[in-house]
Order: structure tokens, then sequence, then C-alpha cells
């Protein structure tokens, strides 16, 4: 090994975030431990992501070394990449054994690092892992640890701020945005950077305006509180939501906030307003098994398997149907959408083969998404389809995720300032003043 590089080695969690993930440090070397082909090999049944991940990698390990006869001398990365090792299981040193009583894959892992950096003392060796505790065992052992930093977010603060409210500097802007309805950037008086299709606030505490930035006419749009399906925005940020939700021009749209925010509420609400408009409503959102176990242990069939996951979402449907009326026409029709499947309620592996053309598609609970998942499902986005997703980015299910590598913290960040995006964070709580409360100061 060459002593003028880095030398990366990999956890399991890494490749089972990103199966390309040893393509990403540059011309430094990637080592995989043997003992992380042997956890990825409990993985690599199922169709969930982290599934599909430990299936890809296995693949691409396979075309990198189907030529070779010592895999542990190292094969080449190609292109200005390093050399990508296989290292075979390696002994504990003294100070292993004193420090974990259980030779368990975790510290296997952390025992091949150690062996690098002993064997190899002027090569940097750092271990890389999304587990905190495993990184905190190898620096407790002298090992230099980091986080898998390829698609993470790296400031999230300015993503999940409230909506900023700007001074106007001209007295008579807010009656003057009312009886006109917009007003060109130049002629508002405002000196401050604008994002495309950026809302805000404009005024003081007494007096404001809710904005919308039209980048195309370079204008500031009054914002007007809008009903959707009986559903009627209670605060600004909800208002915000609604525009944007009713807005042709914006086709992609994130939306974050705890619980009891109205997220979901708000997007199927518009959704259902807009069901002329569009072939299909889709709602959908990610399984996240319980306890990380597969559905197959859960009794009954697979209808009755997935209800609790979706029940949520059919609990908002619930809510609109009653705001509208039980027996009224709307619900009736809503009723009839289901029948028909042009609203369809499911899970979001059951639609990912879908056609997405001219479609309202929502997926909750994105923040249990992937990057790369996110990515395959815009992707799939046809013409004429409007998609939403939304989500709580601090209540992560999926022990391979967090705030800054989640897909939904992804996509809010790297589609900032499209012509056809948009992302509100709503901070305010709507569904009690108990829930509002709980969420605020129970941590």
């Amino acid at each position: 090994m060459s002593t003028n590089k880095k030398t990366f080695v990999l956890d399991t969690n890494v490749i089972l975030h990103d199966f390309r993930s040893i393509y990403n440090f540059e011309e430094n070397d990637v080592v995989v431990p043997i003992t992380v082909l042997e956890e990825l090999d409990k993985f690599k049944k199922g169709n969930d992501t982290i599934n599909l991940n430990a299936r890809e990698f296995m693949r691409i390990l396979d075309s990198l070394t189907e030529n070779s006869v010592d895999i542990e001398n190292g094969i080449s990365l190609g292109g200005q990449r390093g050399t990508l090792y296989i290292l075979s299981g390696k002994p504990f040193s003294e100070n292993m054994k004193l420090s974990f009583s259980e030779p368990i894959p975790d510290h296997k892992i952390i025992a091949t690092a150690e062996w690098m950096k002993k064997n190899y003392p002027q090569r940097n060796v750092i271990m890389v892992s999304q587990d905190i505790n495993l990184r905190m065992k190898s620096r407790a052992l002298g090992i230099e640890a980091q986080d898998y930093k390829t698609g993470k977010v790296e400031n999230t603060e300015r993503l999940f701020q409230g909506i900023r409210l700007i001074e106007n500097t001209q007295d008579d802007f807010v009656s003057k945005l009312y009886h006109e309805g917009s007003i060109s950037v130049e002629d508002s008086g405002l000196n401050t950077d604008f994002t495309p299709n950026e809302y805000f606030m404009v005024g003081d505490e007494k007096t404001n305006a809710m904005c919308f930035f039209d980048a195309q006419s370079n204008k500031i749009c009054k914002v007007v509180k809008q009903r959707s399906s009986g559903i009627m925005p209670r605060n600004a940020e909800q208002s915000f939501v609604m525009d944007a939700l009713l807005r042709p021009e914006i086709s992609l749209i994130t939306i974050t906030g705890k619980a009891g925010t109205g997220k979901t509420l708000l997007a199927l609400a518009a959704a259902l307003e807009q069901d002329k408009q569009f072939m299909q409503i889709f709602l959908s959102r990610p399984i996240v098994p319980l306890g990380n176990k597969d559905l197959g242990y859960l009794p009954g069939n697979e209808k009755q398997k997935i209800n609790p996951y979706m029940q949520p979402l059919f609990d908002n449907l619930n809510v609109i149907k009653t705001t509208l009326g039980i027996n009224s026409k709307k619900s009736v029709a809503i009723d009839q959408m289901l029948k028909e499947e042009k609203l369809l309620v499911s899970p979001l592996a059951y639609i990912r083969g879908r056609s997405l053309n001219n479609s309202f598609f929502i997926v909750d609970e994105a923040q249990n998404l992937t990057p790369h998942e996110v990515k395959t499902i815009i992707t799939r986005a046809g013409e004429g389809t409007k998609m939403v997703f939304t989500g709580d980015v601090e209540q992560i299910d999926s022990p391979f995720l967090d705030l800054r590598s989640n897909g939904l913290s992804y996509l809010a960040d790297k589609m900032k300032g499209q012509d056809f995006f948009t992302h509100i964070n709503l901070v305010h709580g709507e569904r009690s003043r108990m829930a509002d409360i709980a969420g605020k100061i129970l941590n």
C-alpha cells in the first residue's frame, strides 16, 4: 500500500446507505473488512432500499474482482481513484480484548482499522461510519473516525427556519400591495435578495402582508388565504403552503414541520381541490417496519400488514370528508375516486413502478427516504405531474438516516433556486394547543 494516501475503512451502514460509496473517496484507498461482506449477506433479501443497496454493491464488487486472483492485495477503482482492499478478519489486540468483551461485527470492523493503523503507521487510517457509537469506540482506541459525508446537507439551519419577516421601507407598501396585487422588486424598496418562489412576510409585527416572489416577472405578489376541499389555512405558513400547492407553475414542493402543523392534510386537500386537473392522485408513504423487522413477522394478509402504516393517511382523508360533510357530493365523489383508484392511498414501494404522468403525487414521511430513493421517485415524474414531499426531519425512524442525510433534507437543499420548486417549513402546530405545547417542550 502506498504511504502518501489516506485509507478509509468502511462500516456496513455506509454501503447500505450508498452502494457506490467506494467511488467517493477521490484518489484515496478504501478498505472493506470481510466482516462487512458477512453483514451485507444478511441484508441481500428484501425489497427495501438497504436490501437493494446490499445487492447492488455485491454486483459491483463481483464485477471488480472477477479477474482478480488475490483481492486482498488491492483492486483499482479506475480513473483518478484509489485502490479497493477486501481484508480478511484481523486478530484483536490486547487493547481491543481489554476494551470489548464480545467479538461482535462492529468490534471486528474496528479491529481491522486498528490493524491497518498499526501495520501502516505512515498512512492516515480513517474509520467511516454513520454509527455514532462505533465512531466513539474507534476514537477511544486512537483511530480517527468520521461520518460518511457524501449526500449530506452541510447547513440544515436555513432549511428549517420559520417564514422570514422583511421590514418594509415604504409606509404605503402593504396598502399598495393589497390594492395592486403585485409590486416589482425595483419599486418595492426592499433591499434584500429573494429565492425563486420564496414566501415571506413584509411589514412589521402589527401590519404586514403575505408575499410571494415571482422570479419570472421579478415581482412581489400578494398571497391570499384560500380554502381547498373545505380546509381553510389557520395561519400565514399554512396559507403559503396552500398557495404553493395550488400554483400550476410550482411542480415540486417540500413541506417540513413537526407533527400537527398540517403538512399532509393541506397537501391532500389541495390535491382533491384540483382533481379535475390531474388523471390520478397518489398519496403514499414509505414503510419503516417496527423495530427494523420485516413485515412478514406481522399477522394477517398483505393488506392487514400494511394497514397500520397507511392509517394516518386515511385519517387525514376522513378529516376532509367530515369537514365537507360525510353525505355531501364531494365526500361521495372522494369515495368513488378511492373505488376507481383515481385516488390511491398506498405504500411507496407499491407505487414506484406506476406511471406518474399528469398526477398529483404526495409522499408523506419523506424524511425516512434516502437521497437515492427521492431521486428515483422524482425522475419518474412525467409531464403535468406535481410532486409534494412532506415530513418531520426531527422524527426519523430509519436507523440509517439522520437530519443531514435523509432524502427530504437533501431534496430541499439541492433544489433551492429552481424555478419550479419551493420549500416551506411549518413551525406553528394547529392540531391542538396540547399537541403544540407537547411538541415544543417534550424532547
